[in-house]
């Protein structure tokens, strides 16, 4: 069993920025080696603590047997970050999906490829129980520490039982949760659970609600357990969202830090700014079109800033959706201080 070293641990509780990793396509929608080398290299030069590859946003068709880029994906970001020989640490997570077998199949490759967790995602296993799925999550954390995933319904995620997660965190080798069902309901149902688990201490607790960022990691949450009281905190964000402007979400992160230390309360401003960064969500992730142009989004924004050269994606179904350009441009006009253009441009030649 494939355990964490200790400074990866100690990072993960402490809570950082991990971008979820885009793929780089050439206009033959083949992989761009070069440019996806940049993004790896902009993702450790902007601060973040590590890298998630072969998620969502990593296009889940890599696994496709006339695209087989599963494991050449995973190598070029695992090269990059070796090749980078920061003196800090840095957590590289391996997106794991499918029935047992091909899950299995993908955390071995992640170890392999010196991967120090697996996000397991239990998207498109909607007909399974709850108990196979803690079955299959057993078996995986037998063979990587396991970071859980809650994915929300629209994009092909299921509703989870309070039961569900509070099985699922006493699971040994399961390190951390990412909650992402985008409800309110649902995100407390998981802090509950991990916090009425005996493993509460063991596990952090991620925010993949990106229409909730800021809001998600001010919070604090408080349960009496057997008179006890536990308190749990959001303390980082794997998301798809910090693939863009990702300098500034490490800033934000880090200020967010600094009131929660202070504890002098939380400023008009920081809520305000919440708003504004779940405004650049809605677009980025094409929330009026139930998320169709999530993808393309993000590969405009880095498509604008030059670390990308387009916005194909290995469906050619994935586009950009009416009016996503334009709400794009919006963005650019209403929230300037929150792109990273500036930091992108002076790097960019360094990174491709």
């Amino acid at each position: 069993m494939a355990t964490l070293k200790r400074e990866i641990r100690e990072l993960l509780h402490e809570g950082t920025v991990i971008p979820a990793h885009p793929l780089a396509l050439n206009a033959n929608r083949k992989l761009d080696e070069r440019r996806q080398r940049g993004l790896s290299r902009y993702y450790l030069a902007s601060g973040a603590g590590g890298i998630a590859v072969g998620v969502h946003s990593t296009q889940f068709e890599i696994r496709d047997k006339q695209h087989n880029l599963f494991k050449p994906v995973l190598q070029l970001a695992a090269e990059e970050v070796d090749k980078a020989n920061l003196n800090r640490p840095f957590i590289k997570i391996a997106g794991i999906t499918g029935p047992t077998e091909q899950a299995i199949e993908e955390a071995e490759t992640a170890v392999e490829l010196g991967y120090d967790m697996g996000l397991l995602s239990m998207g498109g296993l909607n007909d399974w129980t709850e108990e196979a799925l803690i079955e299959r999550a057993k078996k995986i954390a037998k063979i990587i520490p396991v970071f859980g995933f809650y994915l929300q319904p629209a994009v092909g995620g299921k509703v989870f039982t309070y039961e569900f997660w509070k099985a699922f965190a006493e699971i040994p080798n399961v390190q951390a949760i990412k909650m992402a069902p985008f409800n309110r309901y649902q995100t407390l149902d998981v802090v509950r659970a991990v916090c009425n688990s005996s493993r509460y201490k063991e596990i952090a607790l991620y925010t993949g609600n990106d229409d909730n960022i800021v809001v998600d990691l001010l919070s604090n949450y408080a349960f009496k357990v057997n008179g006890e009281l536990r308190e749990k905190s959001i303390v980082g964000g794997l998301l798809g969202h910090w693939a863009v402007w990702t300098q500034k979400a490490v800033e934000l992160l880090w200020e967010i830090k600094q009131i929660k230390k202070e504890n002098k309360g939380i400023s008009q401003e920081i809520l305000t700014r919440a708003i504004a960064v779940t405004d650049t969500n809605a677009v980025f992730f094409d929330a009026a079109n139930n998320f169709k142009g999530c993808i393309a989004g993000l590969h405009e924004v880095l498509r604008r800033q030059g670390l990308l050269e387009g916005i194909w994606c290995l469906n050619p179904d994935e586009d950009l959706s009416p009016g996503q350009y334009e709400e794009i441009s919006r963005l650019y006009k209403e929230y300037p201080e929150l792109n990273d253009d500036a930091f992108v441009k002076e790097n960019l030649n360094k990174w491709i």
